[in-house]
């Protein structure tokens, strides 16, 4: 240790300096590991360059913020793997300007990713209030987003317009009033149960009316209706 504070006071260096650059190996290290398991989109992955997944971890789970598992979070609730998200980014195709809703909060780093792809605006829905409050903390430096405890299930009330839909949690079938709240043109992407497990599936409003695609399987918990009276 001593020897590397004379060598950082020759250099001008200071311990803030090393953390920068410490963190910026990290970061970089984190980028090419998921790039080595499939992610290829720049956009999505200079956003996972730039977004800290550390920040959105809870205590001990910090250390593991870079690997790509899935973390505990508050409210029996998970942080969904970098890679799962990463999948359903490029699926959504998030384009700058868009008005985006999110079901399903959580930790709130898929919504500060969606921020940083440059969504215009982003109403986000979370039924846990714990996580809904957390997550307004720490988004809170993003204008553009808006957290509200709400059931992501439930109807939207008077709400629509929305160029893409970000569902962060399987369900058995896609409810009407997601697909009436796209705009034109507009995209789901959500995780659809099936026979063999959960499936991407992306849902898109052209001339025509909807089409589903279905893509690659998707572990992720299912979604839960209601809104959380007591967590």
């Amino acid at each position: 240790m001593a020897a590397r504070a004379r060598v950082a006071a020759v250099s001008g260096a200071t311990d803030q300096d090393d953390e920068d650059l410490e963190r910026a190996e990290g970061d970089a290290a984190f980028v090419l590991s998921l790039r080595a398991r499939g992610v290829r989109d720049t956009a999505i992955l200079r956003a996972l360059e730039r977004v800290p997944r550390a920040l959105f971890a809870k205590g001990g789970h910090r250390a593991l913020a870079r690997r790509d598992v899935a973390l505990p979070i508050a409210c029996g609730a998970t942080m969904t793997a970098p890679t799962t998200i990463a999948a359903m980014l490029l699926a959504l195709e998030v384009a700058p300007g868009a008005r985006v809703l999110e079901i399903g909060t959580g930790s709130g780093y898929a919504t500060a990713l969606l921020a940083q792809l440059g969504a215009a605006e982003i109403v986000s829905l979370e039924r846990y209030a714990t996580l809904a409050e957390d997550a307004a903390g720490l988004l809170c430096d993003w204008p553009v987003i808006a957290v509200r405890h709400a059931d992501g299930l439930a109807p939207l009330a008077g709400e629509g317009g929305f160029d893409r839909i970000l569902v962060n949690g399987g369900v058995g079938a896609i409810p009407e009033h997601w697909t009436r709240a796209l705009a034109p043109g507009g995209r789901l992407a959500a995780p659809l149960a099936a026979p063999t497990g959960n499936r991407l599936v992306v849902v898109e409003r052209g001339e025509g009316g909807l089409r589903e695609t279905l893509g690659p399987p998707l572990r992720l918990p299912a979604l839960v209706p209601g809104r959380a009276g007591i967590l």
